[in-house]
């Protein structure tokens, strides 16, 4: 005969609340060993209190529900380790995102007025190797970069092109103020590679920028956009178009984020004589 208990013993047994267990047996999570017909009360088997550990367990871990059900209904034990193990790399890209955006913030708060300093850079039009998403949701612009970014490289490897600088992205505004536009990720090459996958040759306007280097992760990167918009309104004529990243050091180059650098170009109209990036010797 099965040992049964009532909700409210096996919630004390379990420590999941009497709420807790009828929305795990609504999910199909957990259902009762017996459930009376008449009054409704649940009754829990003793057998099942291991089952129960296992979700309060995975929900501490803020594993969604519907990978719980997955977990427990599949039978072969390396395909649910392969399952814990998913969530448990999508909590360490979150804990380093967390520690990320903690290291900008105790930054922000030792360094209020630090900023990088602001150079201007005029480019002419180029022709480049480029992966381009018409109407991209700025949800996914982060894991849009990356595959662009790698099968451009990739592309560029296979067919024996060599990068002549730089990898780069530009952004339109709409993907800042409606959260969904444009977006173009590229590498300049003395050659053109053949038409391969995503990536196709682009051809990039002339354009005068002004560029502030934000070095480490993508945590914090917001502190060099508003130090640029700020020398940009006081200092410069902003004119209408995209924003304009360049990638001197990134995860293609290695997979340490402090080592990281990004430029960011904000479109400028010149009013100075000397429009030059110091580094790079460019002048009119």
């Amino acid at each position: 005969m099965p040992e049964l208990l009532s909700i409210g013993d096996f919630a004390r047994a379990t420590h999941l609340s009497v709420k807790a267990l009828r929305h795990y047996q609504e999910q199909g999570l957990l259902e009762p060993a017996e459930t009376d017909e008449v009054s409704g009360y649940r009754r829990y088997d003793l057998a099942q209190i291991p089952t129960a550990q296992i979700i309060h367990r995975f929900r501490d871990l803020d594993m969604p529900l519907a990978e719980i059900r997955e977990i427990l209904r599949t039978p072969d034990p390396a395909a649910r380790n392969a399952l814990i193990a998913r969530h448990l790399r999508r909590l360490e890209d979150q804990l380093a995102r967390t520690r990320d955006a903690v290291a900008s913030l105790r930054d922000l708060l030792e360094h209020p007025e630090a900023a990088a300093p602001i150079t201007h850079r005029r480019l002419p039009a180029r022709r480049v190797a480029a992966v381009t998403a018409e109407d991209l949701d700025v949800a996914d612009i982060g894991a849009w970069y990356h595959g662009a970014l790698g099968e451009l490289f990739a592309t560029l490897g296979s067919q024996g092109v060599p990068p002549s600088g730089p990898a780069g992205g530009v952004y339109a505004e709409s993907l800042f103020t409606l959260e969904h536009g444009r977006a173009t990720v590229y590498v300049p090459t003395a050659t053109e590679p053949r038409p391969a996958g995503r990536v196709r040759t682009a051809e990039l306007p002339p354009v005068e920028l002004a560029v502030i280097t934000h070095d480490g992760p993508e945590a914090g990167i917001d502190r060099a956009y508003g130090a640029l918009a700020t020398y940009v309104t006081r200092h410069a004529l902003a004119v209408a178009g995209p924003i304009h990243e360049f990638y001197p050091v990134s995860f293609h180059d290695t997979p340490e984020t402090a080592r990281w650098r990004t430029e960011i170009g904000w479109p400028v109209f010149s009013t100075v004589e000397a429009f030059h990036d110091p580094r790079r010797g460019e002048r009119p």
